[in-house]
């Protein structure tokens, strides 16, 4: 994917904002999707993580909640979810013309997974003080020792995502639980 491929301008008080400022109105649009995803989870007594994978070709391709608590298995994070439903979308393993949203920073593993899926766009909502994988703790998808890179957009709507994971850990504490 070339730079021209992905610089789609949008008017903002500013002049044109490119896909690369946060303040883009596609990340937000996509981004509530991912917090609808979080919503669900949350509902089902999951982490509140959503993820929604976008090809600029075919528009969503996968999107889900964390599942581990549901489907017993640690790797059931959002972003595996729904890379894995894209995958199946696409019938390919790379997911070069994709971009994924996803409500928290990516942790080590989802990080892994973008980078093997040759995935080149990760847009985020708040950041992971204890497993933050793109800039946080750890930079994986800008390492350079890695085979691939992805250009990281953190921040949207970053209060929205980290309200819903303050208020399910808030609400847990409150109730005893794990």
């Amino acid at each position: 994917m070339t730079d021209g491929d992905i610089d789609t301008w949008w008017p903002g008080d500013d002049g044109l904002l490119s896909l690369r400022d946060p303040r883009h109105p596609f990340h937000a649009e996509h981004m509530l999707m991912a917090l609808e995803e979080a919503r669900a989870a949350m509902a089902e007594d999951e982490v509140p993580v959503g993820a929604v994978v976008v090809s600029l070709d075919r528009g969503i391709i996968g999107r889900s909640g964390n599942q581990r608590e549901r489907l017993k298995d640690p790797t059931a994070h959002a972003e595996m979810l729904a890379i894995t439903q894209a995958s199946a979308a696409l019938g390919s393993w790379r997911l070069d013309r994709c971009l994924l949203y996803v409500t928290l920073e990516p942790c080590p593993m989802c990080a892994g997974a973008i980078i093997l899926a040759r995935m080149p766009w990760v847009v985020f909502g708040c950041t992971d003080p204890k497993a933050g994988a793109c800039e946080t703790l750890f930079n994986i998808t800008n390492d350079p020792r890695l085979n691939h890179r992805a250009t990281v957009i953190g921040g949207v709507l970053a209060d929205d995502c980290g309200s819903i994971l303050t208020g399910f850990f808030r609400e847990k504490r409150r109730m005893g639980k794990k």
